[in-house]
């Protein structure tokens, strides 16, 4: 089975990357902006045309995307997750090749869940930011294609590779800086927040299920399990082995901004530490994944505390 990968060198991209390669039957190709991509291709600005040339070339049978921007403005955001994704639709209706089309969604496109409640696929999506509303759109392209196409709604994934701007990321550094000055206090905002984690392995496993699957429409990708990040703060502290006290800001009122936390000695005046999640996503998040079950054969298998683990040896090896 020839397999296009486009944004083989993102946090996702990597590990779907992996999985393929593992498996004999697959002849993978990327197709990126890198350098050391395949082939080299900027869907914000590439024409239809010029990429529906190289799919009749290559003539793979299934396309999976997972490039796209989770930072930056309005207009940057439409570039990389929705122009690029038209363009990614309208090359494949003009080529010959008739691949099917894998695209990563996520949950920001759900926007704000009521707490305890697990989000199913027909939910209606009320994204309440600019990358959810930039990915909804995507996702809104793919099914209205006419293609042989399903949407994965990725909710949060962990593990390694985590980016360091992430919210778990931003955890597991700040508990490395306290670890390294011997701070035995840790101060950190916005755990209050429960969020649905999957670790990325888990996330390119249901990819390639995905692939090898006749499913259409949207299928959540998650736990299927809220946590609160004050317990994901926990854990980390305890597979870090970090025995200082953590200490829980209140979200000072306004816009939500990124900041996790600080440890002790810092300034009095340190930037405000608030909800680390400014994903227009609310207090809460949980993933209904009956339909990965069902349509895929997909269950999550790596554990949070395993996640947690991965991410702090990395953030370990910055000491």
């Amino acid at each position: 089975m020839r397999v296009l990968l486009i944004g083989a060198n993102g946090y996702l991209g990597r590990f779907v990357a992996d999985r393929l390669l593992a498996d004999p039957a697959v002849q993978l190709t990327a197709l990126g902006r890198g350098d050391d991509a395949d082939v080299r291709f900027d869907l914000a600005s590439g024409s239809p045309g010029a990429l529906t040339r190289f799919l009749d070339a290559v003539h793979p049978g299934v396309v999976i995307n997972c490039a796209g921007a989770t930072r930056g403005g309005a207009r940057e955001l439409t570039r990389h997750n929705t122009v690029a994704v038209a363009t990614v639709c309208e090359a494949l209706r003009r080529s010959g090749c008739g691949a099917r089309l894998v695209q990563i969604g996520c949950s920001a496109e759900y926007g704000p869940s009521q707490p305890g409640s697990s989000t199913a696929e027909d939910a209606v999506p009320r994204p309440g930011g600019p990358y959810g509303v930039s990915k909804l759109a995507a996702t809104e392209l793919v099914l209205g294609s006419g293609l042989d196409a399903v949407v994965l709604r990725v909710f949060s994934p962990a593990g390694p590779g985590t980016p360091a701007g992430s919210p778990l990321g931003r955890l597991a550094e700040a508990m490395r800086r306290a670890m390294q000055s011997g701070d035995g206090e840790l101060k950190l905002g916005g755990l209050g927040v429960q969020r649905d984690f999957v670790d990325v392995r888990d996330v390119a496993r249901a990819v390639h299920a995905a692939s090898l699957s006749a499913a259409q429409g949207v299928i959540n990708i998650g736990s299927g399990r809220a946590v609160r990040l004050r317990d994901a703060a926990a854990v980390l502290a305890r597979v870090a082995g970090y025995g200082g006290a953590l200490h829980e800001l209140d979200a000072p009122p306004g816009p939500l901004r990124g900041t996790i936390g600080h440890p002790r000695g810092d300034s009095d005046h340190a930037a405000p530490v608030a909800y680390p999640y400014p994903d227009g996503c609310g207090s809460w998040q949980q993933a209904d994944v009956r339909t990965a079950r069902d349509r895929l054969g997909w269950r999550p298998r790596i554990n949070l505390e395993e996640s947690l683990a991965d991410i702090w040896m990395e953030a370990a090896c910055r000491i």
